[in-house]
């Protein structure tokens, strides 16, 4: 089996493909990975580095809007996973376009290529965030979108299109929308890699408003763990919800990463919200665990634990990262 995934020098993305390549999942344990990265400032072949000699891995540097490259790459592969996306909900705020560009309409080529091609599955990755925000209860994936920032907006559109080739073109399309990921490799733009990066080099960390906006946590292993069992025995057409389980105010959040570091609150910094803050998430994850038997994993504790060590060990990684794009505060 050939798989082609998208954005797989990123965090995600890198994740899943380690785990395929590693044999994690029996049914692709003898799978070759073609991988297609734009490699912008959060993809990172050194994401990829373990298995970069690899004969199985086959790294393609190029962009999901180019419908020329996408055409000669996607052939003679029988799944597509999905994840290249513009995903930071700040720099959507800053300036759309590129957002709307990757995402929507890099979708679109990438699922009219599959289609050409005769594409045996293809797996969109998508995002909690499409729904808005949700005061009490869990959504269900037969809740209405209504997305709050350019980027969930972008990510909404992207999901519309991929639901659409299935209804017109009766593609083997399936969507997943997630949780908030954390874990190893992820960019210090993001709120937990942010915070751990300044605290173990004593700058404090930004806390946005009262600090009391609800996120659910999902470690990046369960999450690439949804996906693979929606890539083996998802239905086509439909949405799958993959979650971890465990819902935390940003100042819950702050405080455990606080614990974690060995610091107090004396590092935090309050700041102005964030426009459009999104209050509340939390995905209902019955579809998915009923359906196909997935449960998260990775419980809060050891997979924060184990995220702390993995960046307190890995400086390599991130400090030229986070120099490159100034993120330290």
């Amino acid at each position: 089996m050939r798989i082609l995934v998208t954005g797989g020098a990123g965090f995600i993305g890198s994740n899943y493909v380690r785990a395929v390549l590693t044999g994690r999942y029996a049914s692709v344990a003898d799978a070759s990975v073609t991988v297609l990265d734009k490699l912008t400032y959060s993809g990172n072949l050194e994401n990829l580095r373990e298995h970069r000699d690899d004969p199985r891995l086959t790294f393609v540097h190029g962009d999901v809007c180019d419908a020329e490259l996408v055409d000669q790459l996607i052939a003679g592969h029988q799944a597509v996973v999905h994840f290249a996306a513009e995903s930071h909900v700040d720099r959507s705020i800053l300036g759309a376009a590129p957002f709307v560009t990757t995402n929507v309409l890099g979708t679109q080529q990438l699922l009219d290529a599959a289609r050409r091609a005769g594409v045996d599955r293809f797996v969109h990755v998508s995002t909690d965030e499409v729904y808005g925000s949700i005061a009490e209860g869990s959504w269900t994936e037969q809740w209405p979108l209504s997305p709050n920032s350019p980027y969930s907006a972008s990510k909404a559109g992207s999901d519309l299109l991929a639901l659409a080739a299935y209804r017109t073109h009766g593609m083997e399309v399936v969507v997943t929308r997630c949780s908030n990921n954390y874990g190893p490799y992820q960019f210090p733009e993001k709120v937990i890699p942010l915070f751990v990066t300044n605290l173990l080099d004593g700058l404090k960390v930004p806390l946005y408003g009262d600090g009391r906006n609800v996120r659910d946590w999902l470690h990046v292993d369960d999450h690439c763990l949804g996906i693979q069992l929606v890539l083996e025995k998802g239905r086509a057409g439909e949405v799958y919800h993959i979650g971890g389980g465990t819902e935390l105010t940003n100042r819950e959040l702050t405080q455990r990463l606080l614990d974690a570091c060995g610091c107090d609150w004396s590092s935090v910094e309050q700041v102005p919200d964030r426009k459009g803050h999104d209050r509340r998430y939390s995905l209902s994850i019955a579809k998915i665990s009923n359906e196909l038997g997935y449960a998260p994993q990775v419980s809060i504790e050891d997979g924060l634990a184990a995220t702390v060590r993995w960046y307190r060990d890995n400086r390599d990684w991130w400090e030229p990262l986070r120099a490159r794009a100034a993120l330290a505060s």
